[in-house]
């Protein structure tokens, strides 16, 4: 199947175009069947080498891509109306969002800063499930007496004691030495 389309050629950041015949599935900088014209997007500059062999084509029913067909048509060479050439690439949603007239930078610090209250919330709403809980289980007398039982005994029990003066403990990391042999 043929395509009239765009062959990209000039420089590096100055593209220039040949509008060329080739086969559909063939590479764009593959061999062509028919060289029809040349198209420069930079000045503007638009040429077609024979008219007749264009309107040939045409007539063929060869398939033309949007964007030649577009260039065609702002020419006068084909009549008709334009079609959407190309569709912007769609963003996530999360992009999106943080597009409302913020900065990249200004997004990420909302963002640090969203994620910080939401930390504070949470802990906040762990600490009333830890009161609620109390105050539902002092509600009844024997669960009442566990509860200040368990806070008494927590208050009062006292750190490990260091082990006595004059029992030495090892020291991480060093090897015990056996007693020396009586020789």
């Amino acid at each position: 199947m043929l395509t009239i389309r765009l062959q990209r050629v000039g420089k590096k950041n100055q593209a220039a175009f040949r509008i060329v015949l080739a086969e559909k599935q063939r590479a764009v900088k593959k061999q062509v069947v028919e060289i029809l014209g040349h198209y420069n997007p930079r000045s503007k500059e638009f040429g077609i080498k024979d008219p007749e062999r264009l309107k040939y084509w045409v007539q063929q029913h060869v398939e033309i891509s949007p964007t030649v067909h577009n260039l065609l048509i702002d020419k006068g060479l084909v009549a008709g109306s334009k079609v959407k050439a190309w569709k912007p690439k769609k963003r996530p949603p999360a992009d999106r969002a943080g597009e409302a007239g913020k900065s990249a930078d200004s997004s990420v610090a909302a963002s640090a800063k969203a994620e910080v209250s939401t930390k504070a919330e949470k802990q906040a709403s762990e600490q009333q499930a830890a009161a609620v809980a109390e105050l539902k289980a002092a509600e009844t007398p024997v669960a009442a007496k566990a509860v200040t039982e368990t806070k008494e005994e927590a208050k009062s029990t006292k750190p490990a004691e260091a082990p006595a003066a004059g029992a030495s403990a090892p020291v991480a990391g060093t090897k015990e030495e056996p007693p020396p042999a009586g020789n």
